[in-house]
């Protein structure tokens, strides 16, 4: 034992995790600088994203849709800072579905769910995979996806 406290958002070493264990996130909104900011910076010019009058007229969505892989990339930022600052190593593999569009507004969460927690073949390293769910603000699930993550021990 060590008399040095606990770092603040200090994220789980992988022999923490155990399966069955569950999280949520604190959710975050999504604003319309934060899709012209994601769409500018990856190039994802779509005119679905980048173009008014043609989301009105060809969209099947109401709102002002936001690409799947800029929900994604938030909730793996709320994942991280909660669960694996400073303890994640490595992201590995993931499967990913879209369940329902996200639009400007929407809030969203993560709800997480360890699903494997073992060691790896060398040093004090972990294989760490998790069922996470993003959920909106109705409780709507809009996209699940299974992290694979190597991460250290303790």
């Amino acid at each position: 034992m060590t008399d040095e406290p606990k770092l603040l958002g200090e994220g789980y070493y992988w022999n923490e995790l155990k399966p069955g264990m569950r999280f949520r996130t604190f959710g975050r909104t999504i604003t319309e600088a934060d899709l012209v900011s994601f769409i500018n910076c990856t190039g994802m010019v779509e005119v679905l994203f980048t173009n008014e009058e043609f989301r009105k007229s060809h969209s099947a969505i109401k709102g002002r849709v936001v690409p799947g892989a800029f929900i994604y990339a938030i909730a793996e930022g709320l994942v991280l800072t909660g669960m694996g600052q400073a303890t994640g190593l490595a992201f590995l593999h993931t499967d990913m579905d879209v369940k329902a569009p996200t639009v400007v507004g929407d809030t969203v969460h993560v709800e997480i769910e360890v699903t494997e927690a073992r060691a790896a073949s060398k040093g004090n390293r972990g294989l760490v995979r998790t069922k996470n769910r993003i959920v909106n603000q109705r409780g709507e699930t809009v996209i699940e996806y299974s992290p694979l993550r190597l991460m250290q021990g303790r």
